[in-house]
């Protein structure tokens, strides 16, 4: 559960960016593609289970925003959703691999304690 992993690097970071603050964090937005291999139950579920062993950001919940995949079409220069992952520009029809949204996995905000 590669998630357990990545909650885990989330509180590394916070820590080290909020050296003197990170205790008072009461929301974490992560933003998460939906080619980032996230799924926001297993994310919430596994931070759940690190805070247990975690107990100063027992106070802490998580927020994760799913975004989809859009793709540029260098035939028309729109942007496109990706539909049932087939990567195919719903203007002109043809092929695209130009992926400009929905691989990020990144902490959008985070809110602290006022």
């Amino acid at each position: 559960m590669h998630e357990i992993s990545l909650v885990r690097n989330i509180f590394k970071t916070l820590e080290a960016e909020f050296p003197d603050t990170y205790q008072n964090i009461r929301n974490i937005y992560l933003t998460a593609g939906e080619l980032s291999n996230v799924q926001p139950i297993l994310m919430k579920n596994a931070f759940d289970a690190v805070i247990l062993d975690e107990p100063k950001y027992a106070k802490t919940i998580l927020h994760v925003e799913v975004l989809p995949v859009i793709i540029y079409c260098d035939d028309c220069n729109q942007k496109t959703p990706v539909i049932q992952y087939k990567f195919i520009c719903s203007i002109c029809n043809k092929p695209s691999k130009n992926v400009i949204q929905g691989e990020e996995l990144l902490i959008s905000k985070v809110e602290f304690e006022k």
